[in-house]
């Protein structure tokens, strides 16, 4: 049987764990805390977890201040509240100055569902990889999501990092290895290379497996950091493969399409297909009809390809 897990429950466990190692870290969250799952650390650690209720702004600010004190804190609220709302003061209070923040966003895209197009962050990305200094990671399963909870206090500067409501298949074991600035390479096919991040890299791994019984041979790209991007890989697959595709539970605006053109357009000219929102408010639904909606799952992906082919 499949096993599903939604990244911010690993978020949640894994930063539980992290304290018990790490008594640099602590963790703030803008009354969301049983959503965003830092509840569970701030059970174990009441004394370091700091609920400062509605108010975004302050709790970035916090947060820089305390990291200027030789802490590691970890921020918590949805997406729409952290990239949005607390906008000026990531980019401000934090990026500029260059500070030890870890930003975890949790509900981002419209998989959030039924909390409307108000709720579902779908411009994040665009926003948080236009800022120096700052580095934007979107995991995909609850491996890489636990790697990446712990990997980001080893650095030092802001990170941004992407999780999702929705529960998703647990892709990788814990034996494989990621490392931030790299994507990962799923497959050797050269029919097309599928450049997917977050919730959509497991409905690019479905539609491999339809593709492969129609005689269609791809491989998938992991794309779990976003910025600083993974350069080689691109130019690497833009090569070896016949077409390129990028999905993402993103604006095609300013996300993951936009980035993997920007290496193309300079260093290797190729045509490529960007499937996301097409630059559209989301809407209320459930997360399993709106990325059929919006054409971001894997009967989508299929689709697409055999009307390019």
């Amino acid at each position: 049987m499949e096993i599903k897990k939604a990244t911010r429950e690993s978020y949640g466990e894994k930063l539980a764990e992290l304290g018990e190692i790490n008594k640099d870290i602590v963790v703030l969250d803008a009354d969301l805390s049983s959503a965003t799952k830092t509840n569970i650390f701030a059970k174990k650690f009441p004394d370091r977890f700091f609920d400062v209720g509605i108010s975004e702004q302050n709790l970035m600010g916090i947060a820089a201040g305390l990291s200027t004190f030789g802490k590691i804190p970890y921020v918590s609220t949805f997406a729409m509240f952290a990239a949005g709302r607390a906008y000026d003061q990531i980019r401000n209070s934090i990026a500029y100055p260059n500070l030890n923040v870890k930003i975890c966003a949790t509900h981002a895209g419209i998989t959030v569902g039924e909390d409307g197009a108000t709720h579902q962050m779908i411009e994040d990305i665009s926003l948080m990889r236009t800022i120096p200094n700052m580095t934007v990671i979107c995991t995909s399963d609850d491996t890489q999501t636990r790697w990446a909870v712990e990997e980001i206090s080893k650095i030092k500067g802001p990170v941004y990092l992407r999780l999702c409501r929705l529960a998703t298949p647990i892709i990788y074991n814990k034996e494989q290895d990621f490392e931030i600035g790299k994507m990962v390479q799923i497959g050797d096919g050269t029919d097309a290379t599928i450049f997917a991040t977050g919730v959509t890299v497991s409905e690019a791994l479905k539609a491999k497996e339809i593709l492969k019984t129609k005689g269609i041979d791809i491989r998938v790209v992991d794309v779990c950091t976003i910025k600083p991007i993974d350069n080689e890989m691109i130019i690497k697959c833009a090569k070896e493969t016949k077409k390129i595709i990028t999905i993402e539970d993103h604006n095609i605006i300013g996300g993951l399409g936009s980035a993997i053109c920007e290496v193309l357009t300079q260093e290797y000219p190729c045509k490529v297909i960007r499937m996301g929102i097409q630059d559209q408010f989301g809407r209320s639904g459930k997360a399993e009809e709106l990325m059929k909606y919006y054409k971001i799952d894997a009967d989508s992906i299929v689709e697409k390809l055999l009307d390019e082919n």
